[in-house]
């Protein structure tokens, strides 16, 4: 049952500030006032009156959420962005504690309800790769941007990853995990900020993705759009875009499964890993200490072409060469320049030895060559996810940062996995 529900009151609420500097603050939280959709769920069906033996309440829609901030002793406004950020804390605590899958168990008879208690289904992997085209937030130099990642607002479930100084197309290549409760009505959220040291930071925009559009055992790559408000649609401002890398995996599943960053991967590759070594999990399991795995292999990758190259001299032509780099190791190789051609065709093929192929990526970059060195043209920021659960696979890849063109890529990979306790 579903119901419109609507509460005031005027508690007095004290709540501990901790600021970055150490300081304390007191704030005081009063006239409160709530309109929500609620689920109530009877259950289970008994014999005996009222027919039913608990009953579960969560919240399914907030419309509304409204209360009063004060600093004991002192006016809020004076310390800035202290009120927004206190606000927010606040509604995503009070929300997530109550808003399904999360559910409040009232038992109406004797017995064991553990059975409706909130229980973990499975995990999210997420690989937060980069952004591109951020706003910019700074008067002088640029934003330095940071995500924050939930699936569930509360500041232990809640991942957030560094700093990119000066930056508005930032590289993080950072691996988060979530538990997942419900993966019909859950979703993942992701924020950006302008990073201000001790002020406030400031949203350069969220984004969302609900894991019901996920494939259990298969790697969602995905560039999501931010905006401004997730409830709010109507925001036609760009505000760059954010790409993750999605692999949602449920306990218990079975057969031909494959989880990359899983702490029991099979000795032989990648794509015989994971037969049902997650069957059973208990909640418990969830937060048990994992191992970090460690795989390594040699990455052979052939730059094939390129087509339609944006023009970088007064004669409508570039002189294009390719630059490859593991962002981690740092090794270079590049091909040969290819003159006078927007369509240049090079099928070289270099090898490189990776060390840590779950968490490094491949940074791929097209650059005009001229007799005073060189001009960058776009570049493809490539995960090694794909290759090493692939094997082998050809693509044709769009250049960021340039007004066209596209880059053929055929990578193949070799694996030597070894692991190792973290």
């Amino acid at each position: 049952m579903e119901l419109e529900m609507q509460w005031d009151g005027n508690p007095s609420i004290i709540l501990d500030i901790k600021t970055r500097l150490g300081v304390g603050l007191p704030v005081q939280v009063k006239n409160i006032g709530f309109t929500g959709v609620f689920r109530l769920i009877f259950k289970p069906l008994v014999e005996e009156f009222p027919c039913f033996g608990a009953i579960c309440y969560s919240l399914r829609h907030k419309k509304k959420l409204d209360f009063t901030l004060k600093v004991v002793g002192g006016d809020i406004s004076t310390i800035p962005g202290l009120s927004d950020a206190i606000d927010a804390t606040i509604r995503d605590a009070i929300e997530d504690s109550v808003t399904w899958p999360v559910r409040k168990i009232v038992p109406i008879l004797p017995g064991d309800y553990s059975d409706l208690e909130l229980k973990p289904v499975g995990i999210l992997e997420v690989k937060l790769v980069q952004a591109k085209e951020l706003t910019n937030k700074d008067i002088i130099g640029k934003s330095d941007p940071y995500a924050v990642l939930y699936i569930r607002p509360l500041r232990d479930k809640t991942k957030t990853s560094k700093v990119i100084n000066n930056d508005l197309n930032p590289i993080w290549n950072e691996h988060f995990e979530f538990t997942v409760e419900d993966a019909s009505t859950q979703h993942l959220t992701v924020k950006v900020f302008d990073d201000e040291g001790l002020q406030a930071s400031e949203l350069i925009g969220c984004a969302q993705v609900s894991l019901k559009d996920l494939e259990p055992g298969r790697v969602k790559d995905k560039w999501l759009k931010l905006v401004k408000d997730l409830e709010v649609q109507r925001d036609n401002k760009k505000r760059g875009q954010v790409h993750l890398e999605l692999l949602y995996y449920p306990f218990g599943m079975e057969n031909g499964f494959t989880n990359p960053f899983a702490p029991n991967l099979s000795m032989t590759s990648l794509e015989k890993a994971l037969k049902g070594g997650a069957e059973g999990t208990e909640a418990a399991d969830v937060t048990q200490k994992r191992r970090e795995v460690i795989v390594r292999g040699v990455l052979s990758v052939t730059v094939i072409s390129a087509e339609d190259l944006p023009p970088a001299d007064i004669m409508g032509k570039a002189d294009p060469f390719v630059v490859l780099q593991l962002k981690k190791t740092g090794n270079k190789n590049k091909t040969r320049v290819v003159n006078d051609n927007l369509n240049p065709v090079w099928n070289q093929t270099f090898d490189f030895v990776v060390e840590d192929g779950l968490h490094d990526m491949l940074i791929v970059e097209v650059y005009d060559h001229d007799t005073f060195g060189k001009d960058y043209m776009g570049r493809c920021i490539l995960t090694l996810t794909r290759v090493i659960l692939e094997t082998e696979y050809k693509d044709s890849f769009p250049l960021e940062g340039a007004k066209s063109g596209r880059l053929d890529l055929h990578l193949k990979w070799t694996p030597q996995p070894i692991y190792r306790d973290s």
